[in-house]
């Protein structure tokens, strides 16, 4: 019984302690150095260019949630470049895993 307990104790730890994003990008001084997950190619050409006019070194993650995707920027990125990002980050190349029927 215990080592149930225990392994329901990871699961859980596992589920809610682990930073699991769909797309994590850090940026250097207007360049990317690391992209880890999907990467839509318009998105990344938009993104390199807004990095090319306002540089900043920072970090950008992309969530994927039941009502749609978070995007969550350091505190280092300023917040005139966070929203020309948000303006164009393409919510149709995240789509939710789940079946919605419509009513």
């Amino acid at each position: 019984m215990l080592y149930v307990i225990l392994i329901a104790a990871i699961v859980i730890f596992w589920l809610v302690a682990i930073d699991r994003p769909v797309l994590k990008v850090k940026f250097e001084e207007g360049k990317i150095s690391q992209e880890k997950g999907h990467f839509p190619p318009t998105f990344k050409h938009n993104v390199i260019d807004i990095a090319s006019h306002a540089p900043f070194s920072g970090e950008l993650k992309v969530y994927q949630q039941r009502t749609g995707v978070k995007l969550v920027f350091s505190k280092q990125v300023p917040k005139k470049v966070q929203q020309r990002i948000r303006n164009v980050f393409p919510h149709q190349g995240f789509k939710s895993k789940g079946n919605k029927k419509a009513s």
